[in-house]
């Protein structure tokens, strides 16, 4: 299998602090992202790779991408990460960049191509996708048309069903839309910053949200409401051939979330 295919592990929205027991919203997220680590440990089969698909930290502490670092080094998978709205972009390329966590955002592993994008705004909680990040996405894709290519950013592209959420994911997906439906080789778009699992398929292009390892959003609610969702990640197994398979995994960790939140 592992000469045949490729596994991805998405990993998102882990939230970290430079204090290692603070707490978002009753839920310490240290623990819990350890707690997904242990999985992945216990998988029978390790990830090929990581993808850390953005809110890498809650504060964009440099303590908190050092910790970070501390954590994934153990495991000895290449991860690479693009940004959330809740990071730093600066502090991240200047800790992110030690083994095995890479700062790549173009690279090529199991037959497959993964392209990383920026979807952030400085000081804003939404998503656009910079004229310069599109037009590089339209030639790198360009360059390797016969490839198959997983994409990966924080925003959601979709509207999720949850009202409170319209205004805080990619503004400008339109723009994106455009530049997908000019390149068949795209099978895979891969996000967070929902905090649930989601899935939806546009024009043969499957689009995929994942759980945070932290705080779970219900779905579907018309106003911010935490869910009792265990933290998770997503696997996801890539075939040369272009084919795919993904399934959400949660992991079993002992956390009371403050239900009564109505916003963080």
């Amino acid at each position: 299998m592992r000469e045949s295919s490729l596994l991805v592990a998405q990993i998102t929205d882990i939230h970290l602090f430079a204090e290692s027991d603070k707490c978002l919203l009753g839920l310490k997220t240290l623990e819990s992202f350890q707690a997904v680590l242990y999985q992945v440990k216990d998988l029978e089969r390790q990830p090929d790779l990581l993808l850390l698909t953005g809110d890498l930290s809650q504060d964009g502490s440099a303590e908190s991408y050092e910790m970070l670092h501390a954590m994934l080094e153990p495991l000895g998978i290449p991860a690479y990460w693009v940004p959330g709205n809740h990071d730093k972009p600066a502090v991240m390329a200047e800790v992110l960049t030690r083994s095995p966590i890479s700062h790549q955002k173009s690279f090529r592993a199991g037959g497959w191509r993964f392209l990383l994008l920026d979807s952030c705004v400085p000081g804003c909680v939404h998503g656009v996708l910079s004229p310069e990040s599109l037009s590089w996405l339209d030639t790198e894709l360009s360059q390797q048309p016969d490839e198959p290519t997983l994409i990966a950013f924080h925003h959601p592209p979709f509207l999720v069903g949850s009202d409170w959420m319209n205004d805080i994911g990619l503004l400008n997906a339109d723009e994106l839309f455009a530049v997908c439906d000019r390149h068949p080789q795209i099978k895979v778009v891969l996000f967070g910053h929902i905090h649930q699992e989601f899935h939806q398929n546009r024009n043969g292009v499957d689009y995929l949200g994942t759980p945070s390892t932290c705080i779970q959003f219900k779905p579907n609610s018309p106003q911010f409401s935490l869910d009792e969702e265990q933290p998770g990640l997503r696997l996801t197994t890539l075939f040369p051939d272009g084919t795919w398979q993904s399934s959400v995994r949660r992991t079993i960790y002992a956390c009371e979330p403050d239900l009564a939140a109505v916003g963080y």
